[in-house]
């Protein structure tokens, strides 16, 4: 058993089985509430410390490659779907208000950062970690991901899936209490409602992680991934050795977002399934590096990165509210754009659904990729700033 359980083949059907059940749970349980993300690092994490699959003592080479290759490549296939001409959509109030919450979300960040005496009370990977929320409180966990893979958070098993929780925590609260104000807020400060423009035949409710793939449009999805992956880490080497240190991440998700532009590539459906099966498999590899053991040792260190990243987002939320609110703005803009910033088109969607504002379901979804856009630079921008 104790060869199996390391053996990289054994390791990746069963990773690949992880991905599948939680799916499933996720779409019919209570877990639902959970979102296959965390579950997945959940769920993986448990076997590895039951010793069914290998962990972080002795890693298997499919960690590795999952690390270096499949989730960078993720990455790149996911944001193909940022297409500039698509988001214009959305319509400029709510573009402005999702823009001016990015911006929020880095002065928190610093705040934050600055509030919490960072480098004392959350050690040497700090900048990592403030880079890394900000680029999940502007975009998602693409962006979360991509800061933590150029600096080797994603090793730091414990550290990784405590931030994970962390942010799942304040996501959750930061949902409620953005169904909560726009209704507050209507009452005592009335604000007329902008209709957008934003509407569309289909139904945005619908959109999930389904798509029509054949072996054509995959092969091109996967043949660009991997070239893009190699002119990243070739341009990244070659500038280094001239004194220019440019992550290999940024490179491959400017190339990305260039090639999102083009009608061809918006016409390859499959890049958003393939991303997504990457990411949550590297996700549940996360979860292989999570010896339960060990999170005791975490200590004071959880509580202060709980604060710190609920500063992060209390900021943020004053900082949109109140421009937003100086600005005039409706109320469930302001909301939906904040709620695109901290959770993500998912979020935002269900909450403009909570709204009952049918006109701003589009425009909820197509923010939500200006977020994954902007993400990875304003995490970089937030390491660089503190490192």
């Amino acid at each position: 058993m104790a060869e199996l359980s390391s053996n990289s083949v054994f390791i990746l059907a069963i990773l690949m089985l992880n991905i599948a059940i939680c799916e499933w749970l996720v779409a019919r349980t209570f877990f639902r509430h959970f979102g296959t993300a965390l579950l997945v690092i959940l769920v993986t994490a448990l076997e590895s410390n039951l010793g069914l699959i290998a962990g972080s003592s002795e890693p298997p080479g499919i960690y590795d490659a999952i690390f270096l290759y499949v989730a960078p490549i993720s990455i790149f296939l996911l944001l193909l779907e940022c297409n500039i001409g698509a988001i214009r959509k959305a319509g400029l109030p709510v573009i402005l208000m999702f823009l001016i919450g990015s911006l929020g979300t880095v002065i928190g960040a610093i705040a934050a950062g600055m509030i919490m005496n960072g480098p004392d009370n959350l050690g040497q990977f700090f900048p990592q970690i403030a880079g890394m929320f900000t680029g999940t409180y502007t975009g998602g966990s693409i962006n979360f991901n991509a800061v933590a893979l150029e600096y080797n958070i994603n090793e730091e098993g414990n550290l990784y899936a405590g931030s994970v929780a962390i942010d799942n925590i304040w996501t959750a609260f930061w949902m409620i209490l953005t169904i909560a104000l726009p209704k507050i807020l209507s009452s005592l400060i009335p604000r007329k409602k902008v209709i957008s423009n934003g509407t569309t035949g289909n139904d945005p409710s619908t959109d999930n992680d389904s798509e029509v793939i054949n072996p054509y449009r995959t092969s091109i999805l996967v043949m660009l991934g991997i070239f893009a992956f190699l002119i990243s880490e070739t341009t990244s080497g070659a500038l280094r050795e001239i004194n220019v240190n440019i992550p290999s991440i940024l490179i491959l998700t400017t190339i990305s977002l260039l090639l999102a532009q083009f009608k061809w590539i918006q016409q390859l459906s499959g890049s958003r399934l393939l991303g997504i099966i990457g990411i949550y498999l590297f996700l549940a590899v996360i979860g292989a590096y999570c010896d339960f053991n060990t999170l005791p040792a975490l200590g004071d260190f959880a509580v202060h990165l709980m604060v710190f990243v609920g500063l992060i987002v209390i900021i943020h939320g004053l900082f949109t509210f109140g421009v937003g609110s100086i600005l005039k703005m409706d109320w469930d803009i302001i909301a939906i754009a904040s709620q695109a910033n901290v959770g993500g088109s998912g979020s935002a969607l269900a909450l403009a659904k909570s709204l009952k504002r049918e006109d701003l379901l589009l425009p909820a979804i197509l923010i939500a990729t200006v977020g994954n856009a902007l993400g990875t630079y304003l995490g970089f921008l937030v390491v660089y700033y503190f490192a």
